[in-house]
């Protein structure tokens, strides 16, 4: 514990620096606009998102029953062909009406919208609405929109289709329509199942997810209508599954409840689709697709009693979707799965969805922290602890990895939606800072073990194996370049019987004084080192004969001018002896300018001590 303590001492103000360096990247993100920062962030995750759900997409199969009539291209030169014009007089949806219920289907929904009469085609809307008034398992559709009132009067839709929504939720915000496209008024005076089919694109122009309940306000009042799918599907669970559903219900945790179902919903009150692939109409692996005109043909066939390009009751216990997928009619939408996605296959994949109860929710907030506290210390941990680089750097980049396939594997499985963006982001962040924090300290560490070894203990001079290494590359340099530098040797004057009168630790005391007195007496250039027991040296760098012995002399007079407070009560005086040596003089080697110099310091105390020495030239 004491030395874990002391190195965190040690490297107190690496710590210091790390933390102000992370606070200062994370005051520069807090600064980057927030909106900006998280649209970025937003647009990054979503297409995580897509690319999971291209690879999930591979395990999943879609429901057998569910077909879709669609108006493809062949389909609409036929019609055009046919007819002359778009839209087509809507007794033909009628007589299409009448085939597929002939067969006793589930269900069949119009993605259409049989919006105002067509008075160029007398009594054709009245057998499309009699096939409505007729079929009781048979859904179209309106489009709320939020057009000016001046463009088109708000119209006021019936009690017929609006649905009770009770809300426990505080925390959800269901779309507001300030405007409606309406359909035929008798349609929707012959049936109640007329839902919305509002599918509003993401920034990027892709469709994740669907507003499966929205708001449409008439008189002051809050009135929800649901999507043409929601409705099919809880009939569909209420005849099938007994479900006994009547009002809907978002709870408190934003779940739409369906019977025993609960149904995950967005702050929007969107549902967030699971998607199976690319269209049916790209690989034929998802949706069994039926062409318009093959229907028609069929019809025609039946009627005049010829064989039919569709098999006799393909449509039984089929949920049937009428719509269209070609470009020319606006219907076609991009999804994670498939760029071209038409719109009538969306309502297909949510009714799959929702029956097989395999919506997507996004993990919760506290789950998506925690995650990211997790991988970071994981991250942190493996730069700190693993002392290879390479097998840490491979080790951060597995456990991304594996967070990848987690976080794809929860989607597949459980449809949740974990974060993948940010907890990267905050890996990859905490991965380099705790390399750069590693390598801070593992630097301090090599000084400080740096300074062990090259300083003295007691005085914090530099020690004599660090003396002898800078005298010998001083030399190297001063010859290679021509100049010159001094050295200075030190004694205390009467040291032992300092030390025998005083005690050991006096003379400690004396020797950092001593030491400290040095330092502060010459240039950051120069080394003070202790040469042994109360000797000490300093080398001056580019220093003269002159120079030397000058500045000798006032570090003689510093240390003698003053009493020395050894305690309290106690004053002594402190003087030393010194004698100077220059390269190259008095000599070409360490050893030679350690002895002349040690010489002139043996003069010192011959004469008197507290002073510098000197040989005289005769007796040199």
């Amino acid at each position: 514990m004491n030395l874990f303590i002391n190195k965190i001492y040690r490297h107190r103000y690496d710590i210091f620096f790390s933390s102000l360096l992370v606070l200062l990247i994370g005051l520069f993100c807090f600064i980057i606009p927030k909106n900006e920062t998280i649209n970025v962030l937003k647009i990054l995750e979503n297409k995580t998102f897509d690319i999971r759900q291209n690879i999930i997409s591979k395990n999943k199969s879609v429901n057998k029953d569910i077909v879709i009539v669609t108006v493809d291209d062949p389909s609409y030169e036929y019609l055009l062909e046919t007819y002359g014009d778009w839209p087509i007089p809507r007794s033909v949806y009628a007589k299409m009406l009448d085939y597929i219920q002939a067969q006793k289907p589930k269900y069949v929904a119009f993605d259409l919208l049989f919006i105002k009469n067509l008075k160029r085609i007398p009594k054709s809307d009245d057998e499309l609405i009699e096939g409505f008034r007729k079929y009781k398992n048979t859904y179209t559709a309106i489009n709320f929109d939020d057009y000016s009132s001046e463009l088109r009067n708000p119209p006021i839709l019936s009690e017929n289709i609006k649905t009770n929504v009770n809300i426990d939720s505080n925390n959800i915000n269901i779309y507001k329509f300030q405007n409606c496209r309406i359909i035929l008024p008798e349609i929707i005076e012959a049936t109640s199942n007329v839902g919305h089919i509002n599918t509003p694109k993401e920034d990027d122009g892709f469709l994740r997810t669907i507003p499966i309940v929205v708001n449409y306000p008439q008189m002051n009042k809050d009135n929800y209508y649901l999507y043409m799918t929601l409705k099919l599907a809880i009939d569909y669970l209420n005849k099938y599954e007994n479900a006994n559903i009547k009002d809907v219900r978002i709870d408190k945790n934003n779940n739409l409840i369906l019977g025993k179902r609960k149904i995950p919903l967005t702050e929007n009150a969107e549902v967030i689709l699971n998607w199976y692939g690319p269209s049916g109409l790209e690989n034929g692996k998802t949706f069994k697709y039926v062409s318009f005109w093959e229907v028609l043909k069929s019809i025609e066939a039946k009627n005049s009693g010829t064989k039919q390009l569709i098999e006799k009751d393909f449509f039984k216990n089929k949920i049937v979707y009428i719509g269209t997928n070609i470009f020319s009619l606006s219907d076609i939408k991009t999804v994670p799965t498939s760029k071209y996605f038409p719109g009538v296959e969306i309502h297909a994949t949510l009714l799959n969805n929702i029956l097989d109860n395999h919506l997507i929710k996004k993990a919760d907030l506290k789950y998506n922290i925690l995650i990211c506290l997790m991988l970071m210390i994981l991250a942190s941990y493996t730069a700190f602890k693993i002392r290879s680089v390479y097998i840490s750097i491979m080790l951060f980049l597995i456990l991304n990895g594996l967070y990848l396939y987690f976080s794809t594997y929860v989607m597949d499985k459980y449809n949740v939606w974990v974060w993948v963006v940010v907890p990267l982001i905050l890996t990859v962040f905490v991965f380099v800072c705790s390399y750069i924090i590693r390598y801070l300290i593992k630097s301090r560490d090599f000084e400080y073990t740096y300074k062990l070894a090259t300083t003295d203990g007691l005085t914090e001079l530099y020690n004599h194996r660090y003396f002898q290494e800078k005298m010998s590359e001083n030399i190297r340099l001063a010859e290679k370049n021509g100049s010159q530098f001094s050295l200075i040797m030190i004694d205390i004057d009467f040291f032992k019987k300092f030390n025998d009168k005083y005690g050991h630790q006096a003379g400690d005391a004396v020797l950092k004084h001593v030491a400290n007195t040095l330092k502060n007496n010459v240039r950051n250039e120069d080394y003070v080192c202790r040469y042994g027991g109360e000797e000490m040296t300093i080398i001056l760098n580019n220093t003269n004969k002159e120079t030397a012995i000058n500045i000798a002399q006032k570090i003689c007079n510093a240390v003698s001018a003053k009493k020395y407070q050894l305690t309290p009560d106690l004053e002594v005086n402190i003087t030393i002896s010194l004698g100077c040596s220059t390269y190259p003089e008095n000599g070409k080697t360490p050893a030679e300018l350690i002895e002349y110099a040690d010489k002139c310091l043996y003069n010192a105390k011959e004469n008197g001590r507290n002073q510098v020495g000197f040989i005289n030239v005769k007796n040199s």
